[in-house]
């Protein structure tokens, strides 16, 4: 049985040769799905008091990719030719090197998860809207509403913080968090535009491969690659490379299996919320009334530009 399956708007075929997933309920899965994937800022707060965000991201990259690396050999699965593997490793760097990068980066400095979360939230938006000029993509008036209503109820979600110029609300950590939206939106459409049918796993192991070196590049010029050994730091790399980097692609690949991937669109939309609430119960970032009607509007805008989509999903990495 195969799907086809746009993952970061890498498009790929993800067959279900091997034994039939035993039949479940998929009710809860799309929900544990979001808050796996809400966590991913959560666990880059927990890392980043103890290891230096690019060696952090470097060594994830590369156990990660080892792991994938090796499921690809055992499970028999074709490499792309050169030109292939080349576009996902471009890819790579800009989805998972430059989105990732700025992101644990801003939050290293300081910059709350939340805000962080909600920020990238946006990225199906700014994604429409690039893919748009560059690859002639019809835009429809649903797309520029939500792409209006969602950048109004990000600016509500940061006024007050900007205001009253909180410690780790600074330009270059905004400034961080909007560069890995753009980031992560050119990756996305290069992806769509250069990449064709690429196995799931040996492409994400290419991807992780160019980010990791582009981490490295980083790492080397910019870090002094202290580390403060803890179990937070080993638990938060534990957590993001098998529960994030691999397992919430397994747990994709289950929902797309039990036909809920249309679940799996319109929940993914809730991650920016929810990891605000993460934020907010777990590290005490302040939330107001004006901020959580923010993040409902962002979260309608959203909604606004994705209604009445295929099944066919655009999910960013984590």
């Amino acid at each position: 049985m195969i799907y086809r399956v746009s993952l970061c708007g890498y498009k790929s075929v993800v067959s279900f040769n091997d034994p039939a997933v035993p039949p479940m309920s998929v009710r809860f899965l799309p929900a544990l799905f979001v808050l796996l994937w809400a966590t991913g800022f959560i666990g880059a707060r927990y890392a980043m008091p103890y290891m230096e965000p690019f060696l952090f991201l470097m060594a994830r990259f590369a156990i990660a990719g080892a792991i994938l690396g090796v499921w690809v050999i055992l499970a028999g699965n074709n490499w792309p030719d050169r030109r292939g593997a080349m576009h996902a490793i471009i890819a790579g760097c800009l989805i998972h090197g430059a989105y990732l990068g700025a992101v644990f980066w801003a939050i290293h400095k300081g910059l709350p998860a939340g805000m962080s979360a909600l920020v990238v939230g946006l990225q199906p938006l700014i994604t429409a809207l690039i893919a748009g000029v560059t690859l002639g993509e019809k835009i429809q008036p649903r797309h520029w509403a939500g792409l209006g209503v969602g950048f109004i109820g990000v600016a509500m979600v940061l006024w007050p913080k900007l205001s009253i110029s909180a410690d780790g609300i600074t330009p270059a950590t905004v400034g961080a968090s909007i560069f890995s939206v753009i980031a992560i939106s050119v990756g996305t459409v290069w992806q769509k535009r250069f990449v064709g049918q690429i196995d799931l796993k040996a492409g994400t192991t290419l991807q992780y491969l160019g980010a990791m070196v582009v981490m490295a590049i980083m790492t080397l010029l910019f870090e002094t690659h202290e580390i403060i050994w803890s179990g937070s730091l080993v638990f938060a790399m534990f957590w993001l490379v098998v529960v994030l980097s691999i397992g919430a692609v397994l747990l994709l690949m289950i929902l797309i299996n039990q036909g809920a991937v249309s679940k799996v669109a319109s929940l993914f939309y809730l991650v920016p919320g929810v990891t605000a609430l993460m934020a907010y119960v777990l590290f005490g970032e302040t939330l107001t009334l004006f901020q959580l009607v923010g993040m409902a509007i962002a979260t309608l805008g959203v909604a606004l530009s994705t209604a009445g989509q295929s099944r066919r999903a655009t999910l960013p990495s984590r």
